[in-house]
């Protein structure tokens, strides 16, 4: 399923959108394409500022349950590069990762901008773990640059086998983000990847719980298989979630599979463990937090989000972005109160540096919240949005909190997706597409302004720097 060969189904003009008061209403909307470039038009006096929200809860008849995906055994040659998948590695690198039954197959990529021509080569290392009875195969992680942004580039792993190719984020504005968490391996994950394979975007942003394996080794192998043809061709930076656990009291340590298999650049980042990391695209900074170690005021991710965060230059990267697993602000009944101890230690933290959007998953459906801090609205805090809806094996989170909280916006027990398309330093367009019977319905949409433009980051400076640079 390579994306630049599908139609883009998904590149539709915004329409005007449900008022609330995280967002523009922008009248007069003008989206023209010049050269392949989105240029927004946004007349200052057609900008109308709506201060009234209504909680939305989708009258939606779902459709029925999938069943878990079948992958019969298919044996391959011991040194064929399989479960190829790509990930940001620092300014202008990409980490390209694959597993191979031989281990004496080279950690090589080679690369080039033309089919065929491989004028660049990558050298890497390997890595490979046991777990009871299962012994993975050699798992290859090698970085390749520098890159030039927003291009194609055609590559082959290991010396051999088929040729793949992946396009570099484009160095600025726009950006389009995709977003599901919680992917599994149902009919209704492979649905979702159906889905997001049909749009335009740059880069994939996974809060947590990805191949549901929960101790099944083989289930990582098969997750791989499915998701390469999207995850080789548009970077896939994950975070992990409570099902990559897989810990086993005095015999594993948790994050084992998870680690080996999905190196994120936390190196890149300053970061001590693959769990909690950041990295930059275009104008954004993003934050990846772990949810399942440790976070309070003493722990090493703490610390490390405090320094990441000191060395934001907000001019650069207008946008800031944060995921992790459990949601802070949930009003489904599903996992009430788990994230409320994280939520404590590291909220107060996010909010000083202005957070502009927080992704979760966990819970099994699709919410959006007004702009919230310390548990009610605040027009200098952050949208909060559960997408824990990718497919997974144990199904949706149908039963909702009545009545809502003021601060939920909209929400809906169904599967899907989300689209961050992030047009300038000011504006972005939040779009969230319900899987319905295997077709993209666009359900909620939103515009939504930066924190930067609006002045709460400078307003609160003081404040930032009290809590960033305290002890």
């Amino acid at each position: 399923m390579p994306p630049s060969k599908k139609k883009n189904r998904c590149a539709v003009e915004p329409a005007l959108f449900r008022p609330d008061d995280t967002a523009l209403s922008l009248r007069n909307l003008q989206l023209k394409m010049v050269s392949n470039k989105l240029n927004l038009v946004l007349p200052l006096a057609a900008v109308v500022m709506v201060i009234t929200a209504v909680t939305v809860t989708a009258d939606y008849v779902r459709p029925p349950a999938r069943k878990t995906l079948h992958f019969p055994w298919d044996p391959k040659p011991s040194s064929e590069p399989q479960q190829v998948h790509i990930s940001l590695a620092g300014n202008k690198h990409m980490r390209v990762t694959w597993i191979t039954s031989d281990s004496s197959s080279p950690s090589l990529v080679e690369y080039g901008t033309s089919p065929g021509k491989y004028n660049f080569r990558g050298h890497g290392e390997t890595t490979s773990y046991s777990y009871m009875f299962y012994s993975s195969g050699t798992i290859h992680h090698t970085v390749i640059g520098p890159l030039e942004h927003d291009t194609v580039y055609y590559y082959r792993c290991g010396g051999q086998g088929p040729e793949l190719k992946f396009k570099t984020p484009p160095a600025e504005f726009p950006v389009t983000l995709a977003v599901a968490g919680d992917l599994g391996q149902t009919g209704w994950t492979k649905s979702t990847l159906e889905h997001i394979d049909l749009c335009e975007y740059d880069l994939h942003l996974l809060p947590g719980d990805l191949s549901y394996a929960d101790y099944i080794q083989r289930r990582w192998d098969t997750f791989g298989e499915l998701v390469q043809p999207l995850a080789s061709a548009r970077p896939w930076m994950v975070t992990q979630g409570n099902h990559e656990k897989e810990s086993i009291p005095f015999f594993k340590d948790g994050f084992e599979s998870f680690n080996a298999r999905w190196k994120m650049p936390y190196e890149e980042s300053g970061s001590t463990s693959n769990l909690f990391y950041s990295f930059e695209v275009a104008g954004i900074h993003v934050v990846m937090l772990g949810s399942y170690t440790d976070y309070d005021e003493t722990s090493d991710q703490y610390n490390w989000l405090k320094a990441d965060l000191l060395t934001l230059d907000r001019k650069k990267t207008p946008w800031l972005l944060a995921l992790f697993h459990m949601p802070w602000y949930n009003s489904n009944s599903a996992h009430q109160g788990e994230g409320d101890k994280m939520m404590e230690a590291m909220e107060p933290l996010l909010h000083a540096a202005g957070v502009d959007i927080v992704f979760a998953g966990h819970v099994h459906a699709y919410e959006r919240s007004k702009r919230v801090y310390n548990g009610k609205s605040d027009p200098c805090g952050a949208v909060h949005v559960t997408i824990g809806d990718g497919g997974n094996k144990e199904g949706l989170a149908h039963k909702y909190k009545d009545p809502s909280p003021e601060w939920s916006v909209f929400r809906e027990a169904s599967f899907g997706h989300g689209e961050l398309k992030i047009v300038n330093s000011t504006h972005a367009f939040w779009s969230w597409h319900r899987n319905d019977d295997d077709e993209p319905v666009r359900s909620d949409e939103v515009w939504i302004t930066s924190l930067m433009s609006s002045g709460c980051v400078a307003e609160e400076t003081k404040e930032a720097r009290e809590i960033l640079w305290s002890p």
